[in-house]
Parts: C-alpha cells; sequence; structure tokens
C-alpha cells in the first residue's frame, strides 16, 4: 500500500493563536504528529500542508516534506480538509507520484500515537474497508443535554423515558475524535468525505482522544504526554 500522510497545518488559529507550532512537552505541537507517522510500521510520504512559512520551516526541521505552500483559498476559516487534501494530490500527480491510500493527520490530536496509525490501517485492511475513521466514547451522554427555551424552563430537557437511568443503563455513544482519518483515493475520488457506507470505526480510549482547540486543551495534553 502506498501511503499519503498528510498533515494540514495553517498558520491562523483564533481559538489559540500559533498553536501549531506551540511547544507541547519539548517540541512544537504538530511534531507529534509528524513523529506518529514516522514511526508507523506502514511507510509512506510525509507531507505537511501549510500557507505558513515559519510551521514549513519547523515541519521540514522534523523531517516531513513541505514542497509547497498552500494557497490562500485554502487556509481560510471555511476551507474543507477534503479540498487541501486534493490539493496535495494534484500536486503530487503532476509529477506522475501517485498513492493508494491516504491518511490525515491532524497536529491538534497529539496523543494519537502510531500504534493507533497501524492499528487502524491494519483495520482497513482486515475489514476490507474502503475508510477508516477514529473515535472515542462520547465524555458527556448526549441524551443528557438538550437545547433551551428563551426563559431557560427545564421541564422537558430530559426525556420522560430516561429520567432516572444511570450512564451504564444508557446506550454507549461515541463521537469523532479527529485524530486519524484513512481512505482509499479511489473511495476519496468517489465519495469526496470520509464517512459513508465503506467507512468504519476505529475506537480510540478517552487519554488519546484530546483535540487541541483552546488553552484548557492544551494544558491537560502536556498533563497525560508527561504522565
Amino acid at each position: 500500500m502506498k501511503i499519503l500522510y498528510i498533515i494540514p497545518a495553517r498558520g491562523g488559529s483564533k481559538g489559540l493563536p500559533g498553536k501549531n507550532i506551540r511547544v507541547l512537552n519539548g517540541k512544537p505541537l504538530i511534531a507529534h504528529s509528524i513523529a506518529a507517522a514516522q514511526n508507523s510500521h506502514h511507510h509512506g510520504t510525509i507531507l505537511v500542508s501549510t500557507d505558513d512559512e515559519k510551521i514549513a520551516a519547523i515541519s521540514k526541521e522534523y523531517g516531513a516534506e513541505v514542497p509547497f505552500l498552500r494557497p490562500a483559498q485554502l487556509a481560510s476559516d471555511t476551507a474543507s480538509s477534503i479540498d487541501v487534501l486534493f490539493h496535495a494530490l494534484v500536486f503530487y500527480s503532476a509529477q506522475n507520484i501517485t498513492f493508494d491510500s491516504i491518511v490525515l493527520l491532524q497536529p491538534t490530536s497529539p496523543l494519537r500515537t502510531s500504534k493507533d496509525i497501524d492499528a487502524a490501517i491494519e483495520l482497513m485492511i482486515k475489514k476490507n474497508a474502503e475508510a477508516i475513521v477514529s473515535v472515542c466514547e462520547a465524555e458527556h451522554h448526549p441524551l443528557w443535554a438538550n437545547t433551551l427555551p428563551e426563559d431557560g424552563c427545564m421541564k422537558d430537557f430530559i426525556r420522560e423515558e430516561i429520567k432516572g437511568l444511570n450512564r451504564q443503563q444508557l446506550p454507549k455513544y461515541y463521537r469523532l475524535n479527529g485524530a486519524v482519518y484513512i481512505s482509499t483515493i479511489s473511495a476519496l475520488n468517489k465519495y469526496k468525505d470520509f464517512l459513508h457506507e465503506k467507512t468504519f470505526a476505529y475506537v480510540m480510549p478517552a487519554e488519546r482522544s484530546v483535540d487541541i482547540d483552546h488553552e484548557i486543551d492544551f494544558k491537560l495534553a502536556e498533563l497525560l504526554l508527561k504522565e
């Protein structure tokens, strides 16, 4: 299997400015994802797609390829990850370089390990799947959540049939954790998405599912890495 690992890392970050190169447990945040790809048993090309020269320089220092800077229209708040992936694939195709599969590793998931990558790829092979997406059990059960009316009344906040039930009596819910997305190139071309009828879940534990968006996420990730 010829794999393209792609780590998307734009320079602009409103929630936590500069987060992709902020030092986490001794090295830049993005370096953790680069290392996870490097240490996978399934070797491939490791690409960082960025619009930022500083991120590009640091990524190269840690061993990733950065053969281009992403155009501005693909570095906005509204740019989709799928568009970023196709931009990279078109770049390599122009050089007559093709891949069988793509592995998207978001730099905001620094606790995802090379073992997670390997297990997800092996699950894809075992199930003859066309895509694998990582998830973890939802920390807060969605059946205990609801919208609120303007006056804040909680009369119908919890459905009657689940009142009095504890968490163990409710069905398990899972959420996307953002750590690993894998797809065959053919499925990506067909569905333009990772989630479809031939996608399967790779379940990860909560302690490796921290997704860094805010300062508290950064502090939690640092604590877990130190332990």
